[in-house]
C-alpha cells in the first residue's frame, strides 16, 4: 500500500512538471476508489438520477486533464480535488436538469445522508447546500475545505490534517463548527421559506 501511494506521488509530481502521460498511468491505478467515491455521491442524489458512477468517473477525468494549476503533492489531495469535481459535475448536472423543468421543484437530497447535519427524515434543497458550502468557503475557507474533504469523499481527521497541514486536534475543532454553520445556515433558509409560505 505504501509504495502504491509512493507510486501515485511520483506520478502526481510527474504530470505537474508537464508529463501529460502521467496521468493516463495514473487513472487505472485510482479508477476504483473513484467509482466508490461517485457511487458514495450519488447515493445522495434524487433517486431518478441518470447518471452512473462510470459516467461521472469519466466526467473527472475530462476535467482532470485541465487541472494544470494544482500544485500536487500526494494521494489525499488527489482525492480531495477529485471530490470536489464531482461536487461541481453533479451540481451542473442538477442546474441544467432544474432549469429544464422551469420551476420544478427544488432538488433535494436526504438529510440523513449529510453526516454533518443531524438525522432526520426532511430534504434539503442540492443548491441551497452548496450555496451554504460556497458561503461557508468564502467565510472560511480552511472551513470549507474540511467540509468537502470530509463530507464529499469521507476522509478520516487524521488523513484531513495530512492533506491540510493541520494537526488532527484543529480539524476536529473546525470540523465541529462548521456543522453547527452549516446546519444553523440551513435551519436559516427553511425558517424564512416557512414563513413566506404562511404569509
Amino acid at each position: 500500500m505504501a509504495s502504491e501511494a509512493q507510486e501515485l506521488t511520483g506520478l502526481l509530481l510527474d504530470w505537474r512538471r508537464g508529463d501529460a502521460q502521467a496521468l493516463d498511468r495514473l487513472i487505472p491505478m485510482v479508477f476504483d476508489d473513484l467509482r466508490r467515491m461517485a457511487a458514495t455521491c450519488l447515493r445522495r442524489e434524487n433517486p431518478d438520477h441518470t447518471l452512473e458512477p462510470t459516467a461521472l468517473v469519466s466526467e473527472v477525468y475530462l476535467r482532470l486533464v485541465h487541472q494544470t494549476k494544482v500544485d500536487w503533492k500526494n494521494r489525499q489531495q488527489f482525492f480531495a480535488v477529485a471530490a470536489l469535481l464531482m461536487r461541481r459535475i453533479l451540481l451542473d448536472y442538477a442546474k441544467v436538469r432544474h432549469s429544464a423543468k422551469r420551476g420544478g421543484q427544488a432538488i433535494a437530497v436526504p438529510l440523513k445522508d449529510a453526516t454533518w447535519i443531524p438525522e432526520g427524515d426532511r430534504n434539503i434543497d442540492l443548491f441551497a447546500l452548496d450555496r451554504a458550502l460556497s458561503k461557508l468557503s468564502d467565510l472560511d475557507p480552511r472551513a470549507g475545505r474540511i467540509v468537502e474533504l470530509r463530507f464529499l469523499i469521507g476522509l478520516t481527521i487524521e488523513e484531513i490534517a495530512d492533506v491540510l497541514g493541520i494537526s488532527t486536534s484543529t480539524v476536529k475543532r473546525e470540523w465541529h463548527s462548521a456543522r453547527l454553520w452549516l446546519f444553523r445556515e440551513l435551519a436559516r433558509k427553511y425558517e424564512s421559506e416557512s414563513s413566506g409560505r404562511r404569509q
